[in-house]
């Protein structure tokens, strides 16, 4: 008698389940189904470094290439910072990181404010899975750790710049050493290619529901170190350029096998992947920049001009480039756009939407304005074809439809466009946070501590 009562009840049970299920399904089939959503970042990548760019030679990059070829190619993609930290907390942020007072790589020793919110927080907050895999250098405390910042998952280091790619045991500091989410871990291996190991186990977990993936990699940052069996294949005349060689092909195999994931299990079309440098080249990695003048730690097109392409092959053309100016901090409110997500609306964005762009729905240039100053006296503007640098004091002005390289300073020919970007410049640095001091992030650093600094 009571064994058939609990059945008849887990019977009614089941069958309002069933169509409480039903429902659910009806419901998903009528909405779109929401993308995943990728980003990948190089570090200290040269802009001339990728096969789908103006290249030299040399270079050969067919996995990441395949991001171009699905998506569209920025010929004017920009990162807000010189040095890779400060693009990070834009690239998270969707926001000038000027706003919260994070200027220099030495700022990630304090971390991303926690009044900051993520794309991670942002996505998770909308039923999206999220895990960070690799360099994270937004702050080296607990607090400020990937899994306090939205993050599900994280395998990678905290901090600052380069890690070992090779020596992956616990290091005398916890940042310096290898994470598995909230705890320090021995592991072995070659760095690039772990992490391109997390990113598809990720992948694979996770392919029943919408996810973001931040795979940050290292490479082709210093130390220069790369397996000795790729490392033969390559002969340059010059070793430390072979080194890089071979670093980047580790990096783009590493990105193979996540995309070839992503078609293996069916996800590809519906996934929205993004592909960027976080600063120009860096002199000390071999890499190149082209055309473009200068490298990391400069305002010129060397230090903040990068590749960078994006894929989502459901709703963009393929094969395509954009000629416009864009910025790292448009990833955010793309992604959050493409997910169906409405942005906080407590704080001022600084990114842009940049799909109805790349479909044609919308016309016209994405940013009007561009800024950078890295609070040690090293600033520039963008407004249209021109850009202002300022270097300590010294104003050049660059027609850069002309004079993609920067050779020739106009500045004395145009006086009030001169003075009218510089206005420009003033005003928007006047309304941005003093950096934050080191060890204290709620009590800054005065302004003209900012502007004396010189951060390494």
């Amino acid at each position: 008698m009571n064994r058939l009562h609990h059945f008849s009840l887990n019977r009614r049970e089941a069958l309002r389940c069933l169509a409480g299920a039903c429902c659910s399904l009806v419901s998903r089939a009528a909405a779109p189904e929401r993308p995943n959503i990728v980003v990948i970042v190089s570090d200290d990548h040269g802009y001339a470094d990728l096969s789908c760019y103006d290249h030299p030679k040399e270079i050969s990059t067919p996995n990441i290439d395949r991001i171009a070829r699905s998506g569209v190619r920025f010929t004017q993609g920009y990162v807000s910072a010189y040095v890779c930290a400060p693009t990070r907390a834009a690239l998270m942020t969707g926001r000038y990181q000027q706003r919260f007072g994070f200027y220099t790589a030495s700022d990630s020793r304090v971390g991303l404010p926690l009044s900051e919110i993520t794309m991670a927080d942002i996505l998770r907050k909308h039923g999206y899975a999220t895990g960070a895999f690799g360099k994270w250098h937004l702050g080296i405390r607990m607090p400020y750790h990937p899994i306090n910042r939205g993050f599900d998952e994280f395998y990678g280091f905290l901090g600052h710049g380069a890690h070992d790619y090779f020596d992956l045991k616990r290091q005398p500091e916890d940042f310096q050493s290898i994470w598995r989410n909230d705890k320090v871990i021995d592991d072995s291996g070659y760095l690039t290619d772990n992490l391109g190991r997390e990113a598809v186990n990720f992948v694979r977990k996770h392919r029943d529901r919408p996810f973001l993936l931040y795979l940050a990699f290292n490479a082709v940052h210093t130390p220069l170190q790369a397996p000795e069996q790729t490392l033969r294949k390559y002969d340059m005349g010059r070793r430390n350029r072979d080194i890089y060689l071979a670093m980047l092909e580790h990096e783009d195999r590493a990105v193979g096998m996540l995309l070839d994931e992503l078609e293996k299990a069916g996800l590809a079309r519906n996934t929205l992947v993004f592909f960027l440098s976080d600063n120009g080249g860096a002199r000390n990695n071999a890499s190149s920049n082209g055309v473009l003048r200068d490298y990391k730690h400069s305002v010129y097109e060397g230090g903040i001009r990068v590749p960078f392409m994006v894929s989502w092959p459901a709703r963009l053309p393929a094969g395509t480039a954009f000629h416009e100016p864009v910025i790292c901090m448009d990833i955010l409110p793309t992604a959050a756009a493409a997910a169906g997500v409405p942005l906080p609306a407590d704080r001022t964005y600084d990114g842009k939407n940049l799909l109805p762009y790349l479909t044609g729905e919308a016309r016209g240039p994405v940013h009007e304005w561009l800024f950078w100053d890295g609070g040690e006296g090293k600033r520039a503007v963008r407004h249209g074809r021109w850009k202002l640098v300022d270097n300590f004091g010294k104003l050049e002005l660059f027609d850069l439809e002309a004079d993609v390289g920067e050779k020739n300073d106009l500045s004395g020919k145009h006086p009030e466009i001169v003075q009218r970007l510089r206005a420009a410049l003033e005003e928007w640095c006047s309304k941005n946070a003093p950096r934050i001091r080191s060890g204290d992030e709620l009590n800054p650093a005065p302004r003209r501590e900012r502007r004396a600094g010189r951060d390494k």
